[in-house]
C-alpha cells in the first residue's frame, strides 16, 4: 500500500498514525519499508480478553459511631469482561474486620457484592481499615478497598489492676496464700466490679468484701486476698476472676502462684541449706 503523507515526513506521519489509532483502540504491529506501510491492525481488547472487576467504589466512611457499633457496608462489584470472573481470596488487615462475598463466580455482566462489618470494640477516634480482593482478573489480580469511621468514645467505667501476677513464693502446709490488689477506676463513671475464685476470701480494709465493690471515677481500692490451701501440697497456679461493669473488660484475672511444702520437707531443705543460710 502507497503511503500518502500529505508533504508530511513518512516517519513523523507513521508516528502520528500510530499514535491516533492507538488512542483508538488499536494495536499496531506495522513494518515501515521506505514510504510504505505494511500493518497487521489488531483491537486492543484482543489483547484484553477474560474477566474484569470494577467496583462501583472503593473506599466508605461510615462517619461518626458510637464505640461498640458494628457497621456494615456492601461493596458492590461487575464482572465487565467477557470470561467468568472468580474471587479467589477477601481478606482484612486485622480480625475487627469481617468480610463476606456474595458470589465467588461471577459471569460476564453480572454483579456481586462484599459486605464488610467493622467493630469498633476497643477503637477510638478515626480509624481506617482496609479490605484485599484477589480474583482471576489478569489486569487487577489484586484489589484493595477501604473503610474508615470515626469512633466516638462515651463515658464508661474502665478497669485496671496494679498487678496482674503475684508468686507468693514457698509456703508451709496450713498457711493461706496472702495477696494484694490494687483495683483502679480510670473511666468516667462508677465502677463495679465482684472478685470470684473458690475457697478464697475477699476483704476491703480489713472487713470482708460486699459486693459488688463499687470504685468512683478517678478512685481505687485495695483488696485483701486469703485463698485457703488445705490438703494440697506442690505447686499452687490459681485464677481470680473479676466481673465488672467495664463494657470493655467486662472480666479480666489475676494469676495467684505458690509453692506449697509439708514441715518436713522444709526442715530438710533447712538441713540441707543451713550452711548456706545465715
Amino acid at each position: 500500500m502507497k503511503l500518502r503523507t500529505f508533504g508530511i515526513s513518512p516517519a513523523v506521519f507513521t508516528g502520528a498514525l500510530v499514535v491516533i489509532l492507538a488512542a483508538s483502540g488499536f494495536a499496531l504491529d506495522s513494518v515501515v519499508k521506505n514510504d510504505l506501510v505494511v500493518a497487521d491492525v489488531t483491537d486492543v481488547a484482543d489483547a484484553a480478553k477474560g474477566p474484569k472487576i470494577v467496583f462501583a467504589k472503593d473506599a466508605y466512611d461510615f462517619g461518626k459511631i458510637k464505640q461498640g457499633d458494628e457497621p456494615a457496608y456492601e461493596f458492590v462489584f461487575k464482572n465487565e469482561g467477557d470470561a467468568l470472573l472468580t474471587i479467589k481470596n477477601v481478606e482484612t488487615s486485622c480480625g475487627c474486620t469481617a468480610a463476606l462475598v456474595s458470589e465467588k463466580k461471577v459471569e460476564p455482566g453480572k454483579s456481586g457484592k462484599i459486605k464488610v462489618t467493622f467493630s469498633s470494640r476497643g477503637y477510638s477516634g478515626e480509624v481506617t481499615k482496609h479490605i484485599y480482593v484477589d480474583s482471576d482478573d489478569p489486569l487487577a489480580p489484586r484489589l484493595q478497598l477501604k473503610i474508615s469511621a470515626a469512633v466516638d468514645v462515651p463515658p464508661q467505667p474502665r478497669i485496671d489492676l496494679d498487678r496482674y501476677t503475684y508468686d507468693a513464693g514457698l509456703l508451709v502446709e496450713g498457711d493461706a496464700l496472702q495477696a494484694q490488689v490494687t483495683v483502679k477506676n480510670r473511666g468516667e463513671l462508677e465502677l463495679r466490679f465482684e472478685c470470684e475464685l473458690a475457697k478464697a476470701a475477699f476483704s476491703v480494709g480489713g472487713k470482708p468484701a460486699k459486693f459488688p465493690i463499687k470504685v468512683a471515677a478517678g478512685k481505687e481500692v485495695v483488696v485483701e486476698i486469703s485463698l485457703g490451701l488445705a490438703n494440697r501440697i506442690g505447686m499452687v497456679r490459681e485464677f481470680v476472676l473479676f466481673k465488672t461493669n467495664d463494657p470493655l473488660r467486662s472480666t479480666i484475672s489475676m494469676n495467684l502462684n505458690g509453692y506449697l511444702v509439708t514441715r518436713d520437707q522444709l526442715k530438710k531443705l533447712f538441713d540441707k541449706y543451713k550452711n548456706v543460710i545465715k
